[in-house]
């Protein structure tokens, strides 16, 4: 059976997002917690989703991302290097966007290593976190597959997304 790893963005994910309604109402979800959702440090929160995956198998191993989740999800392949069996990387925003957002430097180059397992960008026409050639771009470097859902805004609560039937779909077509 897969294990699936929530890894949220910026602020975690509330109570309305969707990450959080599939963490709820399936037995083999968990969320990787972090210290501080608001000050994100992105060296803890890559080793926070390393130590949460330890222990089982990494064959059965799926992280489910958001916003920041994407590029701490990228972070964490380029220091760990772990195989697993997938990632869902959905909205991952522009760096300097995010960057601004938090008035420091969370990275020290993009993250645009190639990630060594297979992954699945979700993005949105319109997100405001980042453009769809920004969005197309991360895709391309991390060797990921690439769905443009359209006009969804950033694909969270506030977007209209708690329940998000379609990102389930294509969450079970990772396997």
């Amino acid at each position: 059976m897969n294990q699936y790893f929530i890894i949220p963005g910026y602020g975690g994910s509330g109570p309305d997002h969707w990450q959080t309604y599939f963490e709820n109402t399936q037995d083999n979800f968990h969320r990787v917690e972090q210290k501080d959702w608001n000050n994100p440090d992105i060296g803890e929160w890559a080793e926070n989703i390393d130590k949460a995956i330890a222990s089982y198998d990494p064959n059965s191993v799926v992280l489910v991302a958001h916003s920041l989740g994407c590029l701490t999800v990228a972070e964490w392949s380029r220091r760990f290097n772990r195989k697993i069996k997938a990632a869902l990387l959905v909205a991952p925003p522009d760096v300097e966007k995010v960057n601004d957002k938090i008035q420091y430097r969370l990275f020290e180059k993009e993250p645009t290593d190639r990630i060594k397992i297979r992954t699945l960008v979700v993005a949105s026409s319109n997100d405001p976190w980042a453009s769809i050639e920004t969005s197309s771009l991360f895709a391309q470097n991390w060797g990921s597959e690439f769905i443009n859902i359209g006009d969804a805004g950033h694909i969270n609560n506030l977007s209209g997304y708690g329940e998000w039937d379609e990102g389930w779909r294509i969450l079970k077509s990772l396997g």
